[in-house]
C-alpha cells in the first residue's frame, strides 16, 4: 500500500464511551482491517477501560483466531466489506479468503491505546496517547487524580492544568470544539507546555463548510507551527449504526426520537473510512492523512509492555519467598496428617512446589496464606474454592478443606505451564465480616497498590427494552408488557408469540423497532461497578498500571479493567468473596463448642455419615447449602448421594449446562441402571474407541462439568491449544460478548467428521453453551459440596443448633424465616416465640433438663422491629419486665416500637396474648413525656 493509500483513524470511541460509542472495540478493529488501515487508536471518554478489548481482539487474530463471518461485500474493491458478529454463517472460499487476508493484515497492523480527556472547564476535548510505557503511568495518574477527585461515581473531574502539570512522553490531539473562541487559547497553553508533540485534529464531516473550517484550522496550525492530523472523530466502525447511535443519545440525554433534535448527529459520517476516501476528502490538506503515519512510528508503548510485578511478602530472614512457603508448606503438612504425610500427596506436594517455583508463584500464594491467617485471628471462617481446591498446596495450609488427592482433582487445572496463566484462588469469607478482611488489604497494601477488579454493567434484555422503549415514545406500562416477556438474567430474543402474549400487536412498526433495537444493545455497557470481591495488588503503584475510581460503597476504590481484562494481560487477581453458609456454620460451630464442648472447623467434620446421607436422600435439604431449592430437593431422592463425589455431582447437575446439553436424564438412567455405561467414540480410523473414557469416566460417560466440556473439545474435536484458549475465553466473556457460536462449526463438525454421533456432538456444544451462560466447573463443585456436607451433617445431628445458626445469618438462601422455623418443628425442635423477658436480638438456645436445646426466637424475627430499639429494651430489662407499663418507661419505648412487640406477641410472659397486648399498648402515650 503506498504512502499516499495509508491511514490510521487515531481517534475512536467504542461503547465504552458509555452511550456514545455505537460499537465495541473488537469490532473497530476488524473494521478497520477490514478498510486496510494500518493502525487504529481506541480512545474513550475520560477512561481506558474498552482498550484491553481491542488488545485482545487484535492478538487474537495474530494467533490465527476467529474472525466474525463475513456477511456481504459492500463496493468493489477488495477491502470493502462489513460483517455481521451475532449469527455466523457456513464457512465459503471468498470468507476464507478473506479471513486468511485479515489475519496476515493483523501481524502489522498498529494499535494505540490512550482517552479521550473531557474537562469541566470549558477546554476543548484533548485525545491523549502515550508514548511509552513511562506516558502510560502518567496517564493512569491522571485519569486516576480525576476519579477520585469527583464525588460522583463514574465521573472524571479534570481540569486542562491538570494535564499541564506533566506532558513529557504524551502525544496530543486537540478536537476543534464548534465553537473556536476557546481553541486558540488552550492551543497556546499545549504548544508551550508539550513542544513536538500536539497536533490539531480536523475532521470532514460533510457538513456543507468542510473545506472552509479546515483552511480555518490551517491557518490556526499555520500560526502555532502545528501539524494537523485526520480523523473521523469516530463513534462507530460502519455507516449502518448510526441509527443505533441515536438511540443511545436518546437515552443518555432522557429524550424521544421526536424531540432529540439536534442532540443526534447530524449525518452518518462518524465511522471509520477507506484510506482511499479520506485522502480524497483531505486533497486540500494531503498532509493530514499522512501525519497519522507519523504518529503512528512515534509510539512504541503497547498493552503487552505491561509488567505486572506482584508484591513483595514479609519472610523471615534468610528466607525467600519460595523457600519460606516450602517451609510453610511442609509444616502445615505435618499438622494435617499428624500420622504422617501419605506418600501419595508428599509427592504432589513436591511436584507442586516444583511448579510454583518454575513460575514465580509463590508471593500469591503467601499473600492468600497471610490473608487466610488474619481471618482466622480474627475469629472470620474462610475457605478456598474453585481452582484452588486443585491444589494440595493450599489443602494443607488451610486455604482449602477439600483434599485433592481423595477426590482426584488435577494441579494442571489450576495451574499450566502452557497456559502461563496466574492462578485463580477464591476466597470466601462471612458474609457478615467480609469487609474486615477487605479493609485489611487496603491498610496491608495502601490505597496506591491495591484495588478491585471492575464489572461491566451492560444492558440485559429487560433494561435494553426498557431503555430503548423510553427513547420510542412507548409508555411505562407497555415497556413493563415487553420486558415481562424475558425470562431471567439475560434472557432471549422476543418472538412474535411472546408479543401476543404481552397483549400487543408484533406487527406495530414502532414495537419491531424497539425489539431490534433492544436486541443491538444488549450486551453493551451501561456503566462501571465494582467486582464482588476480586483484588489487584501490586508490588509498585497500581495506578501506574491502570486508572483508579472511586467506588459508590465507602472505603472502597476500583480499578478501571474487568476480570476478562485482567485476566488477558496477565495480571493476578485475589478474590474476597462472601458467603452467607460461612456465616451459619461458623455460628453453629460456637454454639456446638457452647453446648456441648467440643471444637470444630471445616475440616473436622467427620465425613460418610450415614444418617446424613439418608436425610439427603429423602430430599430434606431445606436451608443446606446450594441443594436448597425446589430443583435440587427433586433432584436428591433420584441421585440419592451416598458418597462425598455424589454430592459433587449434585451440585454441578442442576445447572444450565447438563440440562440445556440434555445430561442430565442420561446419567440419571445410567447410575439407577436403567442404561448401560457406554462412551461415544469416533471411527476406528481417527482414534481408539475409549478416547473419552478418560475425560467421561467418572461421570458414566456424560460429561457435567466444564473441565469436561473443555476436554471433549481438545480430545474429541481435536483443537489445539490456541483453539481451545480461545473457546475458554469466548466461554468466559459469553454474556458480554457472545461468541461461542463462532465455534459451533468447527466443534460440531470436527466430531462428526471424525465419526462421532451428530446428536451426541451437538448437545456437547449446547452444553458448553450452557457452561458459558453459567459456568460450573469440577473444583468449584467439591468446594461447595463440602459445604454441602457440613451444613446437612449439622442439621441432621443438631437440628435446633443449624436453625438458630441459619436464623441469625439471614437474609440468605431461598426461605423466609417462618419457613425455617417450621421445619425446625419437623425436625422435633421445641420453639419458643419472642418475649421481652426471655429473648435476646439475636435467636438464642435454652437448655432443658435432659439436654435437649429449645429454639427461642430473636426480636429480629418480629417484623418491623429495629435493633436499636431491642437493645434499649434489654438493657433497661435487669431482672425483668412484670408490666407494659413498666417496660415503656423504663426502657423509653412508646407508640410504634410497643406495638410493634405487642403484634409480635411478644408479652406471653407477663400473660398477655396478642389482643391483649395490642390492646393495653393503646393506653399508653405516643412519645416520651
Amino acid at each position: 500500500m503506498s504512502m499516499t493509500e495509508s491511514f490510521a483513524d487515531l481517534v475512536c470511541a467504542s461503547n465504552f464511551s458509555f452511550l456514545r460509542g455505537a460499537s465495541r472495540a473488537q469490532d473497530l478493529v476488524h473494521a478497520a482491517l477490514l478498510l486496510g488501515h494500518s493502525g487504529i487508536g481506541i480512545t474513550d471518554r475520560n477512561t481506558v477501560a474498552g482498550v484491553v478489548r481491542a488488545f485482545a481482539a487484535l492478538r487474537e487474530l495474530k494467533e490465527g483466531g476467529a474472525l466474525p463471518p463475513v456477511k456481504q461485500r459492500v463496493g468493489s474493491g477488495p477491502d470493502e466489506y462489513t460483517y455481521e458478529t451475532t449469527k455466523p454463517e457456513p464457512s465459503t472460499r471468498e470468507a476464507e479468503a478473506l479471513r486468511n487476508l485479515i489475519c496476515d493484515r493483523a501481524q502489522n497492523f498498529k494499535l494505540i491505546t490512550g482517552t479521550r480527556l473531557v474537562f469541566g472547564d470549558g477546554t476543548p476535548d484533548i485525545v491523549v496517547h502515550p508514548e511509552n510505557r513511562d506516558g502510560w503511568g502518567r496517564l493512569c495518574r491522571l485519569l486516576t487524580k480525576g476519579n477520585m477527585r469527583s464525588s460522583q461515581k463514574g465521573a472524571c473531574d479534570i481540569a486542562l492544568d491538570d494535564l499541564l502539570a506533566d506532558t513529557r512522553d504524551l502525544l496530543l490531539i486537540i478536537i476543534p470544539p464548534c465553537n473556536r473562541k476557546t481553541l486558540n487559547s488552550s492551543i497556546e497553553k499545549l504548544a508551550e507546555t508539550a513542544p513536538g508533540s500536539l497536533w490539531i485534529g480536523a475532521t470532514m464531516p460533510r457538513r456543507g463548510d468542510d473545506r472552509r473550517k479546515l483552511a480555518e484550522l490551517k491557518a490556526i496550525a499555520g500560526t502555532y507551527r502545528l501539524p494537523i492530523i485526520a480523523t473521523n472523530d469516530v463513534l462507530y466502525a460502519d455507516p449502518s449504526q448510526r441509527d443505533l447511535q441515536d438511540i443511545l443519545t436518546c437515552i443518555r440525554e432522557g429524550r424521544t426520537i421526536e424531540t432529540a433534535g439536534r442532540l443526534l448527529e447530524v449525518n452518518a459520517e462518524r465511522h471509520l473510512k477507506h484510506p482511499r476516501e479520506m485522502a480524497r476528502l483531505f486533497a486540500d490538506c494531503p498532509e493530514a492523512v499522512e501525519e497519522t503515519q507519523t504518529f503512528l512510528e512515534r509510539i512504541t508503548f503497547s498493552l503487552d509492555q505491561l509488567r505486572y510485578e506482584y508484591p513483595d511478602e514479609p519472610v523471615p530472614p534468610g528466607k525467600d519467598a519460595q523457600s519460606w512457603l516450602e517451609t510453610l508448606t511442609w509444616r502445615h503438612a505435618a499438622q494435617r496428617y499428624p500420622q504422617g504425610i501419605p506418600q501419595k500427596v508428599e509427592a504432589v506436594l513436591h511436584s507442586e512446589l516444583a511448579m510454583i517455583k518454575k513460575l514465580d508463584y509463590a508471593r500469591y500464594f503467601l499473600t492468600i496464606h497471610d490473608i487466610m491467617r488474619v481471618a482466622e485471628d480474627k475469629g472470620i471462617l474462610a475457605q478456598g474454592r474453585g481452582s484452588a481446591a486443585n491444589s494440595a498446596v493450599c489443602y494443607v495450609l488451610g486455604i482449602t478443606s477439600v483434599d485433592p488427592a481423595e477426590n482426584d482433582l488435577l494441579f494442571a487445572r489450576f495451574i499450566s505451564e502452557e497456559r502461563r496463566e496466574p492462578p485463580d484462588i477464591d476466597v470466601d469469607f462471612e458474609h457478615e465480616r467480609r469487609e474486615e478482611i477487605i479493609q485489611h488489604i487496603y491498610e496491608r497494601y495502601g490505597r496506591h497498590r491495591a484495588g478491585i477488579a471492575a464489572t461491566a454493567v451492560c444492558y440485559r434484555s429487560k433494561s435494553a427494552i426498557r431503555e430503548v422503549g423510553k427513547a420510542f415514545g412507548l409508555s411505562e406500562d407497555v415497556t413493563a408488557a415487553l420486558s415481562g416477556t424475558q425470562w431471567g438474567s439475560w434472557g432471549s430474543e422476543i418472538t412474535a408469540a411472546q408479543i401476543r402474549q404481552a397483549g400487543l400487536d408484533p406487527n406495530n412498526p414502532k414495537l419491531a423497532r424497539v425489539v431490534a433495537f433492544a436486541g443491538r444493545i444488549s450486551g453493551f455497557p451501561r456503566h462501571l461497578s465494582q467486582h464482588v470481591g476480586g483484588f489487584v495488588l501490586t508490588r509498585d503503584r497500581l495506578d501506574e498500571l491502570v486508572p483508579i475510581g472511586r467506588a459508590a460503597m465507602e472505603d472502597r476504590t476500583f480499578i478501571e479493567w474487568d476480570k476478562d481484562d485482567i485476566d488477558t494481560l496477565g495480571l493476578m487477581k485475589v478474590d474476597v468473596l462472601a458467603l452467607g453458609m460461612l456465616t451459619c456454620i461458623r455460628k453453629a460451630f460456637d454454639y456446638l463448642r457452647i453446648h456441648t464442648g467440643k471444637r470444630f472447623d471445616l475440616a473436622s467434620i467427620e465425613g460418610g455419615d450415614t444418617a446424613t446421607y439418608d436425610m439427603l436422600c429423602r430430599g430434606d435439604s431445606i436451608g443446606v447449602f446450594q441443594v436448597e431449592s425446589r430443583a435440587q430437593i427433586n433432584m436428591l431422592p433420584r441421585l440419592r448421594p451416598r458418597i462425598f463425589y455424589d454430592l459433587v455431582i449434585q451440585v454441578a447437575i442442576v445447572r444450565p449446562g447438563p440440562i440445556q446439553g440434555n445430561m442430565v436424564h442420561p446419567y440419571l438412567r445410567r447410575r439407577s441402571g436403567k442404561e448401560k455405561v457406554t462412551f461415544p467414540s469416533p471411527a476406528p480410523e481417527y482414534g481408539p474407541a475409549d478416547e473419552l473414557k478418560q475425560v467421561l469416566g467418572k461421570t458414566m460417560g456424560v460429561p457435567l462439568f466444564q473441565e469436561q466440556a473443555m476436554k471433549l473439545a481438545i480430545v474429541a474435536a481435536e483443537f489445539s491449544d490456541v483453539e481451545a484458549n480461545q473457546l475458554r475465553r469466548a466461554m468466559a466473556t459469553f454474556r458480554n460478548v457472545g461468541t461461542i457460536h463462532n465455534f459451533e462449526h468447527l466443534m460440531v463438525g470436527r466430531m462428526v467428521a471424525r465419526g462421532y454421533d451428530p446428536e451426541f456432538a451437538a448437545n456437547c456444544f449446547e452444553q458448553i453453551k450452557g457452561f458459558g451462560s453459567y459456568g460450573f466447573p469440577e473444583s468449584h463443585a467439591a468446594s461447595f459440596a463440602k459445604l454441602v456436607y457440613i451444613s446437612s451433617w449439622i442439621k441432621c445431628h443438631h437440628p435446633a443448633i443449624f436453625a438458630c445458626a441459619l436464623l441469625n445469618s439471614q437474609p440468605m438462601g431461598f426461605y423466609a424465616p417462618a419457613q425455617i422455623v417450621r421445619d425446625a418443628r419437623e425436625h422435633g425442635v421445641e420453639v419458643r416465640g419472642a418475649d421481652i423477658n426471655h429473648s435476646h436480638w439475636d435467636n438464642t438456645l435454652e437448655e432443658k433438663s435432659d439436654g435437649s436445646l429449645i429454639l427461642r426466637l430473636g426480636f429480629r424475627q418480629i417484623e418491623s422491629m429495629q435493633q436499636t430499639e431491642a437493645e434499649r429494651l434489654m438493657a433497661a430489662r435487669g431482672g425483668g419486665f412484670s408490666s407494659i407499663e413498666q417496660l415503656s418507661t423504663r426502657a423509653r419505648l412508646y407508640g410504634r416500637p410497643m406495638r410493634v412487640l405487642a403484634d409480635g406477641d411478644a408479652f406471653r410472659s407477663l400473660g398477655l396474648d396478642r389482643r391483649e397486648a395490642l390492646w393495653a399498648v393503646r393506653r399508653l402515650p405516643e412519645d416520651e413525656p
